[in-house]
C-alpha cells in the first residue's frame, strides 16, 4: 500500500492533490490542523495535513476499507476449565436453536393443515415470499373467519383479495401526515456500505427539484473516499444545487446555517460496518441528530433478514424515523420488507429497484409494497 502525507492550506486543496497524485480510489487514513509560522503564537498560518493511501492491488471499481479488528486474547489467557465451559454453553445453545426450529417448523405444518385448501395456498404462496410464521398465521385466522362468514365457498382470487387487504390495513397503521417524505427539512440517509445511499439521494433530490420544484442542497460527511464525494459533486452539477462536505460537527452547523433559506437539504453518510458501535458513535460526532432532521436507514433487500435486524438494533440510541428499501431488482422475495416494518413499526419512504436517476424509484405507500409481493403469484 503506498501512503503519503499531503499539507495544504485547505481540505478542498488536499483532496486534489491526493486525487491527483493518488486517483480517485485513495483512502483518507487521517486528518488533521497544523499552524505554522508567527510570532509568539501571533500570525500563524493554518495548514491542513492529510495522510492518504492507496493499494495498487485494489481493483479501480472497487475500494477495499479495512475495519479495525477487536483485540482476541492470546491462547495463553485462556484457562483450559473455561475453554470447556465455553464449548459446553455452545453446544447447549446450537441443541436450543435446533429444537426451537423443529419446533417452529412442525407448529407451522401443523396450522398450515388446520386450514382450508384455499387459505393454505394462500399461505404457501407468501410464505415462499418470506413472510414471518407469526404473520401468517394471525392472517389465516382472519381468512378463516372470512371464509366461515361467506355465503358460499370463496375462491382463490377471493381469499388472494382477503390475505393482500389484511396486509394492506396492518402496514396503513404505520404511515401518519409525519410519516410523509418531505415534512422535515433535513433529510439524513444512513445505512451499510454497499447499499446505494448516494443513488437513492441523487434521486430523492432530482424528484424534489424537478417534480416539487424544491431549493435544494446537499451536505455530504462522507470524507474517507474521494470518489465518494465527486459522486456526489456529480449529481450536484446536474441538479445544479449546492454541496458542502464536512468533517466534523463545527462545520454541520455551518453548512446548515449556509443552506437555512433553503427547502430541503439532503445529508449523505459514510458506509460502514454499523453492526459495530464505534461507527454509530462517529456519526453522531459529525452530525446534530437533534435538528429538525428525518434519518432515513437505507437498507438492501439482498441483506439477509437478520444481518438487517442486527443494523437496526445498532441504531438504537439514533431515531430512525423510516426505512428505505433498495435493490428490489435484485431478488424475487420481498416479504421481509413487511416483516421489518411490522416488527419495528417503522414505515417505508422509499423503494429503489436500479441504478437511473431519477427513475427506479417509488414513494413506498402499503400499496405499491405489496404490488411487489404479488405481483408473481400464481392462482
Amino acid at each position: 500500500m503506498k501512503v503519503k502525507k499531503f499539507i495544504a492550506s485547505n481540505m478542498t486543496e488536499a483532496m486534489k492533490q491526493i486525487r491527483a497524485e493518488l486517483g480517485d480510489e485513495a483512502v483518507i487514513l487521517n486528518s488533521k490542523v497544523t499552524h505554522t509560522g508567527g510570532f509568539i503564537g501571533l500570525f500563524r498560518k493554518r495548514k491542513f495535513e492529510v495522510i492518504a493511501a492507496i493499494d495498487p492491488q485494489t481493483s479501480k471499481n472497487q475500494v477495499k476499507i479495512k475495519e479495525k479488528q477487536r483485540p482476541v486474547p492470546s491462547k495463553p489467557e485462556i484457562k483450559q476449565n473455561e475453554k470447556v465451559n465455553s464449548n459446553e454453553i455452545q453446544k447447549e445453545l446450537l441443541d436450543l436453536k435446533k429444537m426451537v426450529e423443529e419446533l417452529s417448523s412442525s407448529t407451522k405444518n401443523a396450522s398450515f393443515d388446520y386450514f382450508p385448501e384455499s387459505i393454505q395456498k394462500f399461505l404457501a404462496f407468501i410464505d415462499k415470499q418470506g413472510i414471518a410464521a407469526k404473520y401468517m398465521q394471525l392472517c389465516g385466522e382472519y381468512l378463516l373467519q372470512h371464509w366461515r362468514s361467506s355465503n358460499a365457498e370463496p375462491s382463490e382470487s377471493e381469499i388472494f383479495s382477503w390475505g393482500r387487504k389484511y396486509f394492506e390495513e396492518k402496514i396503513m397503521l404505520l404511515y401518519t401526515e409525519e410519516e410523509q417524505a418531505y415534512s422535515k427539512k433535513y433529510i439524513n440517509l444512513v445505512g451499510p456500505t454497499g447499499v446505494g445511499k448516494t443513488t437513492t439521494l441523487a434521486k430523492m433530490a432530482a424528484n424534489a427539484v424537478i417534480d416539487e420544484h424544491k431549493k435544494v442542497a446537499f451536505i455530504t460527511t462522507d470524507t474517507y473516499r474521494i470518489a465518494a464525494i465527486e459522486q456526489l459533486k456529480t449529481y450536484a452539477n446536474l441538479l445544479q444545487v449546492p454541496v458542502e462536505v464536512v468533517y466534523n460537527l463545527s462545520d454541520f452547523h455551518q453548512s446548515l446555517e449556509k443552506f437555512k433559506e433553503y427547502d430541503i437539504i439532503f445529508i449523505d453518510t459514510a458506509g460502514r460496518n454499523y453492526r459495530e458501535m464505534q461507527y454509530i458513535e462517529e456519526l453522531k460526532k459529525v452530525i446534530d441528530f437533534r435538528k429538525e432532521m428525518k434519518t432515513l436507514l437505507t437498507l438492501s433487500l439482498t441483506m439477509k433478514e437478520e444481518d438487517i435486524r442486527a443494523i437496526i438494533d445498532s441504531f438504537q440510541s439514533i431515531r430512525i424515523d423510516q426505512f428505505i428499501f433498495t435493490k428490489l431488482d435484485e431478488t424475487t422475495t420481498y416479504g421481509s420488507m413487511v416483516n421489518i416494518m411490522l416488527d419495528y413499526l417503522v414505515a417505508t419512504a422509499f423503494i429503489t429497484y436500479g441504478q437511473d436517476v431519477p427513475d427506479d424509484i417509488d414513494a413506498a405507500t402499503p400499496s405499491i409494497i405489496l404490488n411487489h409481493i404479488f405481483e408473481d403469484e400464481k392462482r
